[in-house]
């Protein structure tokens, strides 16, 4: 896509994306709480990816190098289920300027094309606006509701379910 592209982290962006998770504290709170801080945690973030079960990327500007953003691919079913969860989060200064669409397309476009996915769910607190706001313009349809789903800031939280099908 015009504007960014899509890749794996490896351990030379360790630095860059303390930094980025840092800077943006405030636009990720309330809603994410865990996320690689220290280079320990970094290194543990990489050592998910080597297993096939969880694939991760980072939204790099073109213009500028700089990570975007992050997008995973989590806990992957094959077999007859062929989905996977969603994650991801943006970056201060690059939040709310349209990267990460361009970003998610890229993402779904290997999750079905080069990873064969069916189905991919993001589970979002009813609150973030913006987050439905992304999967929406991504061909996310919402299929309901999450009672207390996932413990974030220490309080169990209420999650919509947004899911969106190969075409």
């Amino acid at each position: 896509m015009k504007g960014v592209l899509i890749r794996p982290p490896q351990i030379s962006d360790c630095a860059a994306f303390i930094a980025a998770v840092k800077r943006s504290r405030t636009l990720h709170h309330p809603w994410i709480t865990r996320k690689p801080t220290t280079t320990q945690a970094f290194e543990s973030y990489l050592a998910r990816f080597s297993y096939g079960a969880h694939y991760g990327f980072l939204v790099v500007e073109r213009k500028s190098n700089e990570i975007v953003g992050v997008i995973n691919l989590n806990n992957v079913v094959r077999d007859s289920f062929q989905s996977a969860a969603l994650g991801y989060y943006a970056f201060v200064p690059h939040a709310g300027k349209g990267l990460m669409k361009l970003g998610l397309l890229l993402v779904l476009k290997r999750a079905f094309g080069e990873l064969k996915l069916h189905r991919l769910e993001a589970n979002i607190q009813p609150e973030n606006r913006a987050s439905i706001a992304l999967v929406k313009k991504c061909g996310f349809v919402r299929e309901g509701l999450s009672p207390r789903m996932l413990k974030v800031g220490g309080r169990w939280r209420d999650h919509e379910r947004w899911a969106v099908l190969a075409r």
